[in-house]
């Protein structure tokens, strides 16, 4: 299943991106001049509470509060029915009003293809990507497993439905990655699908699951308490970060998967839409505002804390980068056998 695509499958284009810079010294409400929001803005995340969407949101909003970067309120509401079709369809429903904002998963192609729901991405207007989330396969902390080879050995050597994987969504990114371990190990994993990030870590550090494959930010409080032990990183080369997690390991220390001989490899984005049907003028307003957040010291602690692959992209780019990424999507999904009928 190894690709050099651009976009999910060893993101080479997403690498090549250079975060926007912006000064500390320049922040300062996002419009100084040119459209401004005129009543508060609802900053929809279409996924539950707990999971790296969530956190993330919420941790914008904290810091445009904080910061005063907006003179009106920005009020955070999860939508996540419909494996997040329930929020996509909202934002879709509200074209032209520039007072509504969505932060995306790759849920923005999975949904759609999986449940057939009258909803593409086109139908939004792209604002900016925020960075890309990392995938690491997780134990419990108490199982016999040091690396991803022992693990995925011991899954070979069992039986079909022997070992539970635990993830968000039903036929979304975490189980488009099970299938492709299911193909690899040669067996089925028993795929138990949770509603967000936090449930599936806290099932993990229960013990009623075998292995997740959560994001960094989803599972590092337990991993840092000692309840969770990570393998490996799906992606095509180690985290950047150097500083210790726990006592032994930080981000960087964990290999990937490619070097356990698992030839599997996903990031997926976090993101910025809007409705369709809106100004020039008031997407840069939003692409002026996510400039200041990261610009914050606040938000490079984020981005480290979380383990983020910290691209950057906006207009005829950004677009692009998630019309490839939606054909990747396609092949992975029909490979699968995950496409609606």
């Amino acid at each position: 299943m190894q690709t050099n695509t651009p976009g999910i499958l060893c993101s080479t284009l997403a690498r090549t991106c250079v975060a926007a810079a912006a000064t500390l010294g320049l922040l300062a409400p996002a419009a100084a001049a040119g459209w401004e929001p005129t009543k508060p803005v609802e900053f929809v995340i279409p996924a539950g509470t707990g999971g790296g969407a969530d956190q993330m949101a919420r941790f914008i909003q904290g810091m445009v509060t904080k910061h005063n970067l907006m003179k009106q309120p920005m009020v955070v509401v999860n939508k996540s029915g419909g494996a997040g079709g329930e929020g996509f369809l909202y934002v879709k429903e509200h074209k032209g009003d520039p007072h509504k904002i969505i932060i995306t998963l790759s849920n923005l192609f999975t949904t759609p293809l999986a449940t057939g729901i009258p909803f593409n991405w086109k139908e939004l207007t792209p604002v900016s990507m925020l960075a890309l989330d990392e995938f690491v396969l997780w134990v419990n902390a108490e199982a016999p497993y040091k690396n991803a080879k022992e693990y995925l050995d011991a899954v070979k050597a069992g039986g079909d439905n022997q070992f539970k994987m635990a993830g968000t969504g039903s036929k979304q990114e975490d189980q488009i990655i099970t299938a492709a371990l299911d193909k690899f190990t040669g067996k089925k994993f028993t795929y138990v699908p949770f509603k967000g990030g936090g449930d599936v870590a806290v099932q993990l550090v229960g013990g009623h699951v075998n292995s997740s494959v959560n994001n960094p930010i989803e599972a590092v409080a337990h991993w840092r308490a000692g309840k969770l032990r990570p393998l490996c990183v799906f992606d095509n080369k180690r985290m950047p970060y150097k500083e210790k997690v726990t006592d032994t390991m930080s981000w960087g220390d964990i290999p990937t998967c490619m070097e356990s001989g698992v030839k599997v490899d996903y990031l997926m984005l976090r993101g910025i839409f809007m409705p369709g049907g809106v100004s020039q003028d008031q997407v840069n307003y939003y692409i002026n505002l996510f400039k200041q957040v990261r610009a914050l010291p606040e938000w490079k602690e984020f981005m480290e804390k979380g383990a983020f692959n910290q691209s950057f992209m906006t207009g005829k780019e950004y677009a692009g980068w998630v019309s490839k990424a939606e054909d990747t999507h396609k092949t992975l999904m029909k490979d699968a056998g995950f496409l609606a009928k």
